[in-house]
């Protein structure tokens, strides 16, 4: 199985108590998750959602996993089956469940077995803005998010809506683990510039892993 860094371990930047940001740790094994992504899109292809308020996302999303995140004009939810196939979501792949619960230990978050993997796809000036989520039953548990592709801006803020938010560049391999007290801390993505990266061409994509239940 291939390793999920090679040489020397990640750099680590704490965030905050439950929160810190793995430099890399994704680097080795990602062709591997974005072949994955590829086939998972195939099953269950990238849509636009729409919020409760009307509101058609700027990112294109997919799901993998037991469950999936879904909104439309009724509000957010997870359900099993994807609304637009009418069948059970893709299977996660086992070198997503690998390199969630390799991240979480290593953020101090022991046997993490998350429910559901949000795939959401960037373009040029997607975005995703400030939120806390809290659609999960396991609300200690942490939230995994990998970043494969064009860097990114992700915003850090705090427990509050209007708490001061920190502005991390977040690059290809790049993994953020945030859970227990820094569960519900608001976070979001400012509107992605344009590029072009040698694996994924003109986009971002992100994997966000949630223990649901």
């Amino acid at each position: 199985m291939t390793p999920l860094f090679e040489d020397q371990p990640p750099s680590r930047e704490p965030l905050e108590e439950g929160a810190v940001l793995l430099r890399g740790f994704a680097s080795a094994v990602a062709p591997r998750l974005l072949e994955q992504v590829e086939r998972i899109s195939q099953a269950a292809p990238f849509r636009f959602l729409t919020t409760r308020g009307g509101y058609t996302m700027s990112v294109a999303m997919t799901n993998c996993g037991r469950t999936g995140w879904v909104s439309d004009r009724t509000g957010y939810r997870y359900d099993p089956i994807d609304p637009d196939t009418g069948k059970p979501w893709p299977p996660m792949p086992e070198a997503f469940l690998s390199l969630a619960a390799g991240a979480a230990a290593e953020a101090g978050f022991e046997s993490y077995d998350p429910d559901a993997c949000l795939i959401n796809r960037y373009v040029a000036g997607s975005k995703l803005g400030m939120h806390q989520d809290r659609d999960e039953n396991d609300q200690w548990a942490p939230i995994v998010s990998v970043s494969l592709g064009l860097p990114a801006t992700f915003l850090w803020g705090g427990k509050r809506r209007d708490d001061r938010i920190r502005r991390l560049r977040v690059e290809h391999g790049d993994v953020a683990v945030w859970g227990g007290p820094a569960r519900f801390v608001y976070h979001g993505v400012a509107p992605l510039k344009e590029g072009i990266h040698p694996l994924t061409g003109s986009v971002r994509i992100n994997l966000t892993f949630r223990k649901v239940f």
